[in-house]
């Protein structure tokens, strides 16, 4: 009987110490409880302080799912108002700038997207058009989601050099192309899942001027009209970068595409 008893004994601390080990591998994916802005946070990091960020970051127009993770999504919206900021584009979000980031959804700043335009200015008109910094664009406000999208995913870009083969890579470069350009903008309006060359981009979509895209490409260069207003790497100025112009070109040579439905 004692030996029986001490069976049962036993089995019944090994189901604990199961029961104890599963806890432990599931409270591992637990968030962490971090106080909001007290660490840098980089990839690899976790808690619900980087799932506050993501949350700010949402609501000042850089769209990235609130989970907590701090991955590579994240790390490019980071970058992304890094830029629009003039700070240096690392990835990493000091706790100087989680402040900042908060300050800016505070004081209403953020509208889900007009932050990244650097202006809350309505724009009634039919066509996009410059902001007042004079690179990055602000979308018609009947404009469609997807467009706007697609203007703010250009702007982002704008402050970044031309390099031969840049954006194709990765998605977050330190430099576009030409089709790095104009993939990464319809990238960001969810009308492209992959990197395109100039070469690819004539087979794009469908055939003809969009209502709100047009692209122009060839073997050698593409360029495209969102809403009126040209998003061209030739039309850069001397400082380098990629550029929105009024400017109208020759599209002598190129064939006409655009994102179906747009």
């Amino acid at each position: 009987m004692l030996r029986r008893g001490a069976a049962r004994i036993a089995l019944a601390l090994g189901v604990m110490c199961i029961s104890l080990a599963l806890t432990g591998v599931a409270s591992g994916h637990a968030l962490k409880a971090a106080r909001y802005a007290h660490r840098t946070l980089s990839v690899g990091a976790s808690g619900t302080d980087v799932k506050q960020l993501q949350r700010y970051l949402t609501v000042l127009g850089f769209k990235v799912h609130p989970d907590g993770q701090f991955g590579p999504e994240t790390a490019s919206k980071v970058k992304a108002f890094q830029s629009t900021e003039n700070q240096r584009v690392t990835g990493r979000a000091t706790v100087k700038q989680q402040k900042l980031i908060k300050r800016l959804v505070v004081n209403g700043t953020g509208d889900g997207g007009a932050y990244m335009n650097s202006t809350k200015t309505s724009n009634p008109s039919e066509n996009a058009r410059l902001s007042a910094d004079g690179r990055t664009a602000i979308p018609p406000d009947n404009a469609p989601e997807q467009v706007k999208q697609v203007i703010e995913a250009a702007n982002q870009i704008t402050g970044k050099p031309y390099r031969y083969g840049g954006g194709h890579g990765s998605w977050n470069d330190s430099g576009y192309d030409c089709s790095g350009s104009v993939s990464y903008a319809l990238h960001g309006g969810g009308l492209l899942n992959t990197q395109l060359d100039s070469t690819d981009l004539e087979s794009y979509g469908s055939r003809g001027a969009g209502r709100w895209i047009t692209i122009w490409a060839n073997g050698g260069h593409t360029y495209m009209y969102v809403a009126g207003l040209r998003f061209d790497t030739s039309a850069q100025s001397s400082t380098g970068g990629d550029r929105w112009t009024t400017a109208r070109r020759s599209n002598s040579g190129f064939v006409e595409r655009h994102p179906t439905g747009y």
